[in-house]
């Protein structure tokens, strides 16, 4: 039975020095400030911000997102976890594969949500202009949207 475990630490060993596949991107040194982020438009009508990393890439990534106000995203889901902030703002934030006000929590700055892989949810900048910003750490991320029942 040690053998096993010496085996199976050695292994370990192997793949973390020589860099093993699935490893992630390292994360780069970054000062930003608000004025320096470039915001581009999304197709639905809201905008982002990629602040750090690469969503498309294996390892963290950093984004904002800025939604009008009554901006609504539809179910979708993502194949990765993520933890949502609001930076400032009422987003209102529900989990499910169908848009159901009832299920939906206000959410006002500083508040957080998580994202488990493949959580359908959706949101609503319902009173106003709402900025979030999610951190991903388990890239490449995607949207997986939801078509309705």
């Amino acid at each position: 039975m040690a053998n096993i475990f010496r085996v199976t630490g050695y292994i370990a060993f192997v793949l973390f020095v020589s860099g093993a596949p699935g490893q992630t991107e390292p994360l780069a040194t970054a000062q930003l400030t608000p004025d320096e982020f470039k915001w581009d438009p999304t197709p639905a009508g809201g905008q982002r911000a990629v602040l750090v990393g690469d969503e498309k890439k294996s390892g963290m990534y950093v984004i904002r997102a800025r939604f009008p106000v009554n901006f609504k995203v539809q179910p979708h889901f993502h194949p990765d976890e993520r933890v949502v902030t609001v930076m400032s703002g009422t987003l209102y934030m529900g989990y499910g594969e169908q848009f159901d006000e009832s299920a939906m929590k206000a959410l006002p700055a500083g508040s957080i949500w998580t994202e488990p892989a493949k959580q359908p949810h959706f949101v609503w900048a319902k009173d106003g202009e709402v900025v979030i910003q999610v951190v991903g750490g388990n890239g490449p991320s995607g949207v997986t949207l939801i078509g309705p029942k």
